[in-house]
């Protein structure tokens, strides 16, 4: 990711600074501290909010715009339905494990949809976190997910892997869509007379 610069009104450029008192993530951190000591009193309150105005200053960071909308009943049915994923392979993978069968693996490349980064890190992340998958490679430029999938016999079980994938990555389209891009103004140009 390439720096952000500034161009000062003499021609030269800086670097940007980034506003380093951002509210939400002070108040992330004024949350950990809290957690941390496991109590809630105002001097620790006082005290979470000097560390994370100190942390804040000492190691500023870019603002982060997810560029994402939150649509909060598919989110439930996409935190649901990925609970049930989680179980139903925790069983498969048990089943797998106790039958001590000779277990045929695979690298499944998955083809995502999507062009955001947000949304392919959170894809990559939900997929690891069910048992029996995890991602070995993560292709930015393409949007391709390669994961290494538990019992994949023949190519008929890496495209049932790749369909779940993929339904995976709706669910989440569906609960986090994109911003629309803002119109962009056309151009006024004048025919000569």
């Amino acid at each position: 990711m390439s720096p952000v610069v500034r161009t000062r009104r003499d021609g030269t450029t800086r670097s940007a600074r980034y506003r380093a008192l951002q509210p939400v993530p002070l108040a992330w951190l004024v949350l950990v501290w809290l957690a941390l000591w496991g109590e809630v009193t105002p001097l620790l309150l006082a005290g979470g909010v000097l560390v994370a105005v100190l942390v804040s200053l000492a190691f500023p960071l870019p603002p982060i715009d997810l560029g994402s909308r939150v649509r909060p009943v598919a989110l439930l049915v996409l935190i649901g339905l990925f609970l049930v994923d989680v179980v139903r392979a925790s069983v498969q993978v048990a089943r797998v494990v106790l039958a001590r069968r000779h277990v045929t693996n695979a690298v499944v490349a998955v083809d995502l949809e999507t062009s955001s980064d947000f949304i392919t890190t959170l894809v990559a992340s939900m997929l690891s976190l069910v048992p029996g998958s995890v991602v070995v490679e993560a292709r930015r430029s393409t949007h391709t997910l390669y994961l290494h999938v538990l019992d994949v016999a023949d190519e008929a079980g890496a495209e049932e892997f790749r369909r779940t994938a993929l339904a995976l990555e709706q669910r989440v389209l569906r609960a986090l869509p994109p911003r629309p891009a803002p119109p962009s103004t056309p151009s006024t140009t004048q025919e000569p007379t």
